[in-house]
């Protein structure tokens, strides 16, 4: 009798093992109306962290609005060091500390989408700024933007507010950067063209090798504003417009040009007015957006899916690219009326913006392009 109740309790405990390990990632719960019951959210920082002032930081602002606004717990992981072992382990953590949705800023997660996401086939990942051809599984949705879009409403206002010489500061030469910076170079072209000042228009492009600025590349920002006279730059990679920010504080009326975010705030505590405005992308929107499709059992929309966003509506505020309305600088050259009559003519098709990063855009205006500073 005894070796039948030993037995009968070896065999309870193995098929409690089986079912434990069958379901061990599936943190998620949901209740007769697919909505997510028990809902856990998780974000992982790239290379940068959350005080990056730029992707990262906006990425956990808006993930944590969200959940605060949702009664919805949040936690975000930094990885130990710029590596895809230690990207893939504070994934993994996220998942044992029982999130159901992990949020992964930048193409520096292609190796985890790739390789964890089937492994966490319960675990909804949200990947930002990550472009793929490949089949995505069901549990992965793949977010990037049409940077070359804001790039060129960003080149189009600046000119058209009576810039001539330019500048643009990226970060480094990665696809993001690039798509920006050619948008920004075509803006400037075609807007050089319709006032015909193209003569009078240069661009000096560069890139400086990482996301932050630091002393030589202030040095070099330092020269453009200085020395050759560059009037306003693009400053687009991460903390990188910090180096514009000095040295164009320095100089009587430099400007700056932030990117991703609304970064008016920030630069503009280096000088009043320092900003001439922001080449944006909607992060917060698209953040908000699928968190509330999750719980709301609305996963399906965009389950699977891998998504270019840019220009959806003649109302500027609802694109996920743009200028921000109310910290740009508008003047009588370029209003806020112009502004939307540009989204207009580029949401109809009337200007064609490339997105074509394999090589610098063929334009009338000089282009000088130093390739890296380090």
């Amino acid at each position: 009798m005894k070796k039948r109740i030993i037995a009968m309790l070896v065999a309870g405990v193995m098929a409690l093992s089986l079912v434990a390990c069958g379901n061990k990632a599936d943190n998620s719960k949901k209740d007769n109306a697919g909505k997510e019951e028990h809902m856990k959210v998780a974000m992982v920082t790239d290379s940068g962290d959350i005080t990056d002032q730029s992707f990262n930081q906006t990425t956990y602002e808006a993930a944590k609005a969200w959940a605060d606004e949702n009664d919805v717990e949040f936690t975000y992981y930094k990885p130990e060091n710029d590596s895809d072992e230690a990207r893939a382990a504070s994934i993994d953590q996220a998942v044992a500390d029982k999130a159901t949705v992990v949020i992964l800023p930048g193409y520096l997660f292609a190796k985890a989408i790739e390789e964890q996401a089937p492994t966490y086939s319960d675990i909804k990942f949200i990947a930002m700024d990550l472009a793929t051809d490949a089949e995505l599984p069901e549990n992965v949705y793949c977010a990037t933007y049409a940077e070359e879009l804001s790039g060129y409403m960003a080149g189009a206002m600046a000119v058209k507010s009576g810039y001539r010489h330019l500048g643009f500061l990226g970060g480094m030469s990665v696809p993001a950067v690039s798509r920006f910076g050619y948008g920004y170079v075509q803006g400037i072209n075609d807007a050089a063209k319709e006032l015909d000042v193209v003569k009078d228009v240069k661009v000096e492009y560069v890139c400086g090798g990482q996301f932050f600025g630091d002393a030589d590349i202030t040095a070099y920002m330092d020269t453009w504003y200085g020395t050759k006279g560059v009037e306003v730059v693009f400053a687009c990679g991460g903390g990188i417009f910090t180096s514009a920010a000095e040295a164009a504080a320095k100089t009587e009326n430099g400007k700056v040009i932030g990117v991703d975010v609304d970064q008016a705030p920030i630069i503009d505590a280096y000088k009043d007015k320092l900003t001439l405005t922001s080449a944006t992308k909607g992060l917060k929107v698209t953040i908000k957006n699928l968190l509330t499709a999750i719980k709301d059992g609305k996963w399906s929309e965009y389950s699977g899916k891998s998504e270019n966003l840019g220009l959806v509506s003649e109302n500027v505020e609802e694109n996920f690219i743009g200028l921000p309305m109310e910290s740009t600088q508008w003047s009588e050259n370029f209003t806020k009326d112009d502004y939307t009559a540009l989204v207009k003519d580029m949401l109809d098709g009337k200007i064609k913006v490339s997105n074509d990063i394999t090589a610098m855009p063929k334009v009338d205006v000089q282009v000088e392009d130093y390739g890296s500073i380090k």
